[in-house]
């Protein structure tokens, strides 16, 4: 069997996305701030400007699973960044930012601002911005979603 790893019309995307992230935890690394990730801005911000939430709210508010954030939050709270307290009833946890993240909010908005100025200098530059293949890639799969595709693909294959 050929490995069907070698070929992937992804790679580049992932690897794109990866590098981007990486150049931004690079912001943090330059101002010695440990435990911080890309990927767990949008949330401390969110904690930040809506107060403490469970799970499940915090999830709504990113548009994100309970599960995806569940393990989210456990990896924050290792970092120092989040805590969790019980909720209301046994089965919640309220999400609340530590001391730590607290100072860290400014300099988090401030980077999501800049972040988002370079994109849209990026964008600028390309004959094609990449919003805009956002948005047609979203409006071919509202007409026939990944699953669909994937799956007409397999059963050809039988």
């Amino acid at each position: 069997m050929e490995d069907p790893t070698e070929q992937s019309l992804w790679r580049p995307l992932h690897d794109l996305l990866a590098r981007l992230d990486g150049e931004i935890g690079q912001i943090y690394t330059d101002r010695e701030i440990k435990g911080l990730k890309p990927t767990y801005v949008r949330e401390l911000l969110q904690l930040h400007l809506k107060g403490p939430m469970t799970i499940t709210e915090l999830a709504d508010a990113i548009g994100r699973t309970h599960s995806a954030l569940s393990q989210k939050v456990s990896a924050m709270r290792t970092a120092g960044l989040v805590r969790t307290v019980p909720g209301a009833d046994a089965r919640s946890k309220q999400v609340t930012l530590t001391a730590k993240s607290k100072k860290l909010v400014e300099l988090l908005a401030a980077e999501w601002r800049a972040t988002e100025a370079a994109l849209a200098e990026l964008e600028a530059e390309l004959p094609y911005p990449m919003s805009q293949v956002v948005r047609d890639v979203e409006e071919a799969l509202a007409m026939k979603s990944f699953h669909d595709r994937i799956m007409d693909k397999l059963e050809k294959l039988k």
